[in-house]
């Protein structure tokens, strides 16, 4: 993503960081010069590389949620460049200290267990170089995950909530199916189908497209603003793309 935004100063470039492709997104202002990582899961000197790269200046990381391939890399970050950590939500923390050992069933060597600084709440607002990002607790996936998100810009970063034709999974130790869709239906699509979204992992959409044509959360599936509803394609489900 190639994205300058003239009216807030910022361009967006996103990094895929791990062999599981995550979709690190690295955001700054076009005159200052001051930067945030949001999830940097790994590939710690390709991240460092991408700051020196643009002549960037880290000022925060934020997470979305507590796992491997969009925390592992915050904490040697930290360490490197003294910025603080902020996110995900406090009841992933018990994710976040596990990041290691999720890294060896993995196998991605590297990654470190981590402790925010500041954990976020829903409604909360995380700030760069005066452009205000609100924060939206989704619970589902993992009951910790968090959106982040600027209205007036048209971008919401999701992490692992919601993908391009898909969503995120749900059988991880405290998932919750349920829960997942209604923190898209009842906290993402109030936002606007315009909205453009970031995933986790593979390519951007809007949500207007998703509740079109998404074979888990399109509002013929959801009910969502009145829709008639009706029982999804099993096919369409199980041949969808499930990121992990």
């Amino acid at each position: 993503m190639n994205d300058a935004r003239p009216e807030t100063r910022l361009q967006i470039r996103i990094v895929p960081v791990t062999p599981l492709q995550q979709n690190c997104s690295l955001i700054w202002d076009t005159e200052t010069k001051n930067a945030v990582l949001i999830d940097p899961g790994g590939d710690i000197d390709t991240l460092l590389g991408a700051l020196e790269h643009f002549g960037l200046t880290l000022k925060e990381m934020w997470l979305t949620h507590g796992h491997l391939d969009h925390a592992g890399a915050a904490q040697e970050i930290r360490e490197r460049t003294g910025v603080p950590v902020i996110g995900p939500h406090k009841d992933d923390q018990f994710w976040l200290d596990q990041i290691e050992s999720s890294g060896d069933r993995y196998g991605i060597a590297g990654l470190r267990n981590v402790t925010p600084d500041r954990y976020l709440e829903d409604g909360d607002v995380l700030e760069l170089e005066g452009v205000k990002f609100d924060v939206s607790h989704t619970p589902g996936h993992t009951p910790g995950h968090v959106v982040i998100h600027n209205r007036d810009a048209g971008i919401a970063f999701v992490g692992d909530v919601l993908f391009a034709g898909s969503i995120g999974r749900t059988d991880f130790p405290r998932s919750n199916h349920q829960n997942l869709i209604d923190s898209i239906t009842g906290k993402l699509w109030p936002l606007g189908d315009d909205m453009t979204f970031v995933p986790g992992h593979g390519p951007t959409s809007t949500f207007g497209q998703e509740r079109r044509t998404n074979s888990f959360v399109a509002d013929q599936l959801t009910g969502y603003a009145g829709a008639e509803k009706r029982d999804g394609s099993n096919y369409d489900q199980k041949t969808a793309k499930r990121y992990t």
